[in-house]
């Protein structure tokens, strides 16, 4: 499961995409994808990218809260409530594995590696 700041922004992109890329060498692992995003953006997303992973609409940021990645952040001296850029590695409802502020380009790696490929 991971978090993404905003569908269809470049890091976003990269994160998705780079996770899309690897489903053959996870084989049974399911990949869900999180972001603020409503429905409509995330299905555009998909349907854009051809991620074929469930892609969740969290509004209200309530998932984002539960796991502690619904962050104060700040650009270009503007502060605003969003996203922490995060990856877990779940099973059977236990964390395994969490990364917080994470780049894009680690999220796939970090979990290959979290499962021995």
């Amino acid at each position: 499961m991971y978090f993404y700041p905003k569908a269809d922004t470049p890091g976003c992109t990269a994160q998705s995409c780079g996770l899309r890329d690897i489903k053959a060498d996870i084989g049974r692992t399911a990949v869900i994808g999180i972001s603020p995003d409503k429905p409509e953006k995330q299905k555009k997303f998909d349907d854009k990218y051809e991620l074929g992973f469930p892609l969740l609409a969290d509004t209200e940021h309530t998932v984002a809260e539960a796991f502690k990645v619904w962050k104060e952040k700040s650009m270009y001296g503007r502060k605003y409530m969003g996203i922490e850029r995060s990856a877990f590695l779940i099973q059977d409802g236990v964390v395994l594995e969490a990364w917080y502020k994470i780049s894009p380009a680690d999220t796939p790696k970090n979990l290959l590696k979290a499962l021995g490929k």
